[in-house]
């Protein structure tokens, strides 16, 4: 079997780039032929060193997704050669014009029309309508969790479509074993961005009453405040404030706002340093109002780091039974409590279990997606 897939993602910063580097070593490494659409010299350099069942073809395709060039490229080459393959798939649901073959995508969350907030209403219409095309045009539709999959259900015409959970899992380089043992060091850390639905507002207010009330530990924003984007002006005037250098420094009365010389951001770093901070904090906190899966409490605790999260319902779902500690999604003072209580007497001790850390794969989740696609090709030869 022929697979087009769409590496367009390969390169890119989000957790769909994370999704996609992460999975196609294991697509590659299957006893399938591959035609993969995307950069030329970003794809060959990814797959350079992975010693795949067959070398796999290379499909030039320069147009962003959810572009005009996307939408244009109705005749192409690239779409007549990946009409020449057995199915398509695309680790999100951008899918190009013309193409006749099964496609195959995973939509990771559907946040938009959950959260109204953070997008206008021209925004949340063209969303909406490449949502839609895509459950219209795909064979089956992956999803990171059973929350995700009922969210698509709700709000797309799915009747007769498969929609399959294959979960995310955290990065290989931080499930590797740490090559040096870490000593817990006094701070919390907190990796994310500030759009609205991360929850940093209700962590920030939160930390800042726990500080006035005793609390040592300072925190870490994983991040530059200079590159965050967000619709949020209140979390991003806070985040402002507690940049910049602080006039009043420890003296500040409890009621002026977040402490400036408790907050630092650790600017770009690499995954390797994001190891070694995930092993070092004394707690990660993930104060998410909405995810699809959520990656940092399963990197955190994978680096015996303990993880303390908001009882969203996909948490509950993709966490319950591992150990972590919940607190009430949104309510800053329930979070404070918590954070006082777990860091009292130090950094909590943790350790998950064999069968924990085999939960959530990147290798399980292709699996999953190659097996689907596997079943659907003998079905239709069947039906033939």
């Amino acid at each position: 079997m022929n697979v087009a897939v769409d590496c367009r993602y390969l390169g890119d910063g989000s957790g769909i780039g994370v999704y996609q580097r992460e999975t196609l070593p294991f697509f590659l490494l299957s006893p399938h032929r591959f035609t993969l659409l995307g950069n030329p010299q970003m794809i060959e350099t990814f797959t350079a060193g992975i010693e795949a069942n067959e070398k796999p073809a290379v499909l030039p395709f320069a147009a962003k997704p959810f572009s005009l060039g996307e939408n244009a490229a109705l005749f192409s080459k690239a779409v007549s050669a990946i009409n020449a393959c057995d199915c398509f798939y695309s680790p999100y649901f951008a899918v190009p014009r013309g193409i006749k073959v099964p496609v195959y995508t995973t939509i990771h969350d559907i946040i938009f029309p959950d959260m109204r907030e953070l997008c206008g209403r021209a925004g949340l219409a063209a969303r909406m309508y490449f949502y839609r095309r895509a459950a219209r045009l795909s064979t089956t539709i992956f999803t990171v969790s059973a929350f995700s999959r009922g969210r698509l259900e709700h709000w797309l015409p799915l009747e007769g479509k498969r929609v399959v959970v294959s979960y995310n899992a955290a990065k290989s380089c931080l499930t590797q074993t740490p090559a040096k043992i870490h000593a817990k060091k006094p701070f919390i850390i907190f990796v994310g961005n500030i759009k609205k639905h991360k929850g940093l507002k209700t962590l920030l207010s939160a930390f800042d009453r726990a500080r006035a009330r005793g609390l040592r530990e300072t925190l870490v924003i994983v991040g530059n405040v200079k590159n965050f984007r967000s619709r949020d002006r209140e979390t991003i005037a806070l985040l402002k404030k507690a940049a910049a250098p602080s006039a009043a420094g420890r003296d500040s009365p409890p009621d002026s706002g977040v402490s400036e010389s408790a907050i630092s951001f650790s600017g770009f770093i690499s995954d390797e340093r994001l190891k070694d901070l995930l092993a070092e904090a004394s707690l990660l906190v993930q104060p998410s109002l909405y995810e699809g899966f959520g990656y940092p409490p399963l990197e955190a605790m994978t680096a015996g780091t303990a993880a303390l999260i908001s009882d969203i319902p996909v948490f509950r779902e993709i966490y319950g039974g591992f150990p972590v500690t919940f607190f009430r999604a949104g309510d800053s003072d329930d979070l404070a409590e918590k954070l006082l209580l777990l860091l009292k007497d130090g950094p909590p001790a943790i350790a998950l279990t064999p069968a924990q850390k085999k939960t959530y794969t990147f290798k399980r989740t292709a699996g999953i997606i190659l097996d689907e696609i596997e079943n659907s090709a003998r079905l239709k030869t069947q039906e033939r």
